[in-house]
C-alpha cells in the first residue's frame, strides 16, 4: 500500500489517458517519454492505454491507417490541436505543416488539427556487407538512378545473393512517393471532386520495370509489410525501400551494417528528383473534455516539443522532427549516425519546393486506397496482370471505394 502522501498526491493529480497502437520499439520510446513527463509533473499524470478508443474515452489518441480514417469520419470526435493550445495559453512550437505532409492532421488554412508525431518517408536502405561481398565499395557505389540500382542488383545476383531487392508497402513507394519524386500527378479534378489517377505513363512504366525485375529475381515482394523488413534486417535481402523510421529497428537488431540513401529516380523524366511525401501516425485530442483536462494535454504536448525530448524521440523512433529545434539537432555532428535517416529523409522531402503534383493527396493516402493498390500490384508480381491493367483496376476500385 502506498504512503499517505502518495495517496493524497494521486488523488489531486489530473489523470490523462493516451491511446496508441504503436509497434513495440516505438511504444517503448513513447513509454520513456511519458515516464519522463510524469517524473517531473506533480499535478498531471499521463497513463498509456491500448483499450479500443471506440468504447473507451481517452483524452489523447495516436492514430494512423484505418483507425485514423474512422476517427476523422462523420461527426467531429476531436478538438483541433491549434485551438486547444491557444485556449490553454500554451505555445505550439512546431514547423509549419509542409505541402508534402499527409493532409489529415491539417485544416484548409494549414493549422494543425493533430500533432504528426510519427512522420516518415520511404528511403533506400542498403546492407554494406552484402555490397562488399559482391565486390562493391559501399562508400563509392552510386545508386542515384534506377538504372544504377539495377546494375548494383545485377552484381548482387551474379555473386549469389538470392534477394537483391525488396520493398515495404509497394503501393506507397512505387506509386504515391515515386510519383511525387518525379512530379507526376496521382489525382485529378472531376468538377469539384478530386479522384485518383495514378495509372499514367510514369506509373505504368515504373511498375512494368519492377515486374521485369521480379521475373529476373532482382526484386522479391512479400505479402506482409513486416516480412520485407524482417528479411532485410536478417541479412537475407540486400536492399530495401522502406519508411525512414525503420532505420532504428534495422540498427537495433545489430545483424546488418546499414546505410541509408535517397530513393533513385528516372533520368528521362524532366525535373526529377522533386520531393517525396511524409506520412505516419498523429496525436489527436478527443472532443468533449473539461478545460482542466485540455490544459493538462497542452502541458504534455509542450513537454514533447521541448528540444531535448524532440531529439530523444527522433533518435529512439526514427521519426521526423516536429519543430526547428529537432530539425537543427538532426544536422548536428555530435549525434553521429544516430539521425542519418532523418537527414536523408529531410533532404529528400525538401529537395525542391513542393508542386501541386508532388504535394500529399488525401484521396490516395487513405489506407483503403493503399490496400487496393497493393492487392492489384500483387497480380503483377505473380505475373498474372500487366502493369497497366493492374493500375487501371486500382484506379476504378479506388474511385468506387471497393
Amino acid at each position: 500500500m502506498g504512503s499517505p502522501w502518495a495517496l493524497v498526491q494521486a488523488a489531486t493529480q489530473q489523470q490523462i489517458e493516451l491511446f496508441h497502437r504503436l509497434p513495440e520499439t516505438k511504444a517503448a520510446a513513447l513509454k520513456d517519454l511519458v515516464d519522463r513527463f510524469n517524473a517531473q509533473s506533480k499535478d498531471v499524470h499521463v497513463v498509456l492505454s491500448s483499450a479500443d478508443w471506440r468504447t473507451a474515452a481517452p483524452h489523447m489518441l495516436i492514430l494512423e491507417g484505418d483507425d485514423e480514417d474512422d476517427f476523422v469520419a462523420g461527426k467531429p470526435r476531436f478538438k483541433p490541436l491549434h485551438t486547444l493550445m491557444k485556449e490553454s495559453g500554451a505555445p505550439l512550437q512546431t514547423l509549419r505543416p509542409p505541402a508534402m505532409m499527409t493532409r489529415t492532421p491539417v485544416d484548409a488554412k494549414g493549422n494543425l488539427l493533430a500533432l504528426p508525431v510519427g512522420l516518415s518517408t520511404p528511403v533506400l536502405f542498403l546492407n554494406r556487407e552484402a555490397l562488399r561481398r559482391a565486390g562493391m565499395n559501399p562508400e563509392t557505389t552510386r545508386i542515384n538512378t534506377w538504372f544504377e540500382l539495377q546494375e548494383t542488383l545485377g552484381r548482387l545476383a551474379d555473386t549469389g545473393h538470392t534477394c537483391p531487392y525488396t520493398v515495404s508497402e509497394p503501393g506507397r513507394v512505387m506509386v504515391e512517393n515515386l510519383s511525387a519524386w518525379h512530379n507526376e500527378p496521382v489525382a485529378r479534378q472531376e468538377g469539384k471532386v478530386t479522384v485518383p489517377s495514378f495509372n499514367g505513363m510514369f506509373q505504368v512504366k515504373h511498375v512494368a520495370m519492377m515486374a521485369s525485375w521480379t521475373r529476373a529475381r532482382y526484386l522479391h515482394v512479400f505479402p506482409q509489410q513486416t516480412e520485407a523488413e524482417q528479411r532485410f534486417a536478417s541479412g537475407e535481402c540486400a536492399v530495401i525501400a522502406a519508411p525512414s523510421a525503420s532505420w532504428t529497428d534495422f540498427r537495433r537488431t545489430g545483424k546488418v551494417d546499414v546505410a541509408v540513401s535517397r530513393l533513385p529516380y528516372h533520368e528521362d523524366f524532366p525535373g526529377a528528383p522533386q520531393n517525396t511525401v511524409a506520412d505516419g501516425p498523429a496525436l489527436w485530442a478527443a472532443a468533449g473534455k473539461k478545460t482542466a483536462e485540455y490544459k493538462a494535454v497542452a502541458r504534455f504536448i509542450g513537454f514533447w516539443l521541448q528540444p531535448v525530448n524532440q531529439v530523444a524521440w527522433q533518435r529512439e523512433t526514427g521519426y521526423l522532427p516536429l519543430n526547428r529545434a529537432g530539425l537543427l539537432a538532426s544536422r548536428s555532428e555530435l549525434l553521429g549516425e544516430d539521425l542519418e535517416n532523418v537527414r536523408v529523409a529531410v533532404d529528400q522531402l525538401s529537395n525542391k519546393p513542393a508542386t501541386p503534383q508532388s504535394s500529399a493527396q488525401p484521396v490516395v493516402e487513405r489506407q483503403k486506397v493503399r490496400r487496393i493498390l497493393d492487392e492489384e500490384l500483387a497480380g503483377v508480381w505473380a505475373d498474372e496482370k500487366a502493369a497497366k491493367e493492374a493500375l487501371d483496376n486500382a484506379v476504378i476500385r479506388a474511385q468506387n471505394g471497393k
